[in-house]
């Protein structure tokens, strides 16, 4: 087992963990830590807690120690100077006429690297423009290109449904979204319905998409013969959630059935898998 306290970077992000190397450190408490990167500002977002030696990335960095007044004042100057950096970038990118946008800009705690965010439809030649960037700041510049996905989550925003995107609110890393998704839950497989103002498929298409997966199976297929109380019906439709199936009866009428009308499926591909009863046992005497 190891010692760790969990933190984070930004308001929204991945749960990194440190040793906490004697700091008494309490939750939402910022402190500094060493990382690959340098020193870096965190919050705290649990204390000390043992975990598994499995899910530790050796070797493990330390916490330095809790944020002082100090600290703080200077991440506060950063804010400010990222700003002005980011004014400063976007001119030389005009200047250059480089094909790319400008996302944002975040400075190193000690000031030793400055790091702008883009996006872009391709690769992009910036070597002049680190050399501009580098002559203005007198400091390391790293150019990072990222997704449209990373623009939406650093940038923020309301999404179709009026809430808050996923990504800036919440979600700490992306998942893998498929049109799979879209098709499990029956709906319409139309680009401006499933995609998000990222536009790429929105990340809330995962979100019920186990329970579509576990439902379905319980359910006939869209057009498989069944064999239901009053007789053999195609079925039609489904309501997955409500698991509601709509079919066309012998006579030519549509009817709306339940699971537990259906006495059997004609293929036997496609035979739906029963709820086992749950019998408790009793006790042996």
């Amino acid at each position: 087992m190891s010692l760790v306290v969990g933190i984070k970077f930004r308001n929204v992000g991945k749960i990194y963990y440190f040793d906490p190397a004697g700091n008494d450190l309490k939750k939402n408490e910022h402190c500094l830590v060493e990382t690959e990167n340098g020193k870096v500002l965190g919050t705290v977002v649990f204390p000390e807690k043992e975990i598994d030696d499995e899910e530790v990335v050796s070797p493990l960095k330390r916490v330095l120690r809790a944020a002082s007044k100090k600290d703080l004042a200077r991440l506060e100057e950063n804010r400010a100077l990222e700003k002005e950096a980011y004014r400063i970038c976007q001119a030389k990118i005009k200047d250059r006429e480089l094909p790319m946008k400008l996302v944002n800009v975040e400075y190193a705690f000690d000031k030793s690297k400055i790091t702008f965010y883009f996006t872009a439809d391709g690769r992009i030649d910036f070597r002049e423009l680190v050399k501009d960037l580098a002559y203005v700041f007198k400091t390391r510049i790293d150019l990072r290109q990222i997704g449209v996905r990373d623009e939406a989550k650093k940038h923020g925003g309301y999404a179709t449904c009026g809430r808050e995107y996923g990504c800036s609110s919440w979600l700490s890393e992306f998942a893998t979204v498929s049109i799979r998704m879209a098709k499990e839950q029956n709906l319409v497989l139309n680009p401006s319905k499933i995609s998000g103002t990222c536009g790429r498929l929105m990340c809330c298409l995962m979100y019920e998409y186990n329970t579509y997966r576990s439902l379905r199976k319980t359910l006939p297929k869209i057009g498989s013969i069944i064999n239901t109380k009053t007789g053999q019906a195609k079925v039609k439709r489904l309501d997955i959630l409500q698991e509601k199936i709509w079919v066309l009866l012998e006579n030519h009428e549509e009817a709306c059935l339940s699971r537990d009308d259906i006495i059997s499926v004609a293929n036997s591909d496609n035979q739906p898998e029963r709820p086992r009863p749950n019998h408790k046992k009793g006790k042996k005497r």
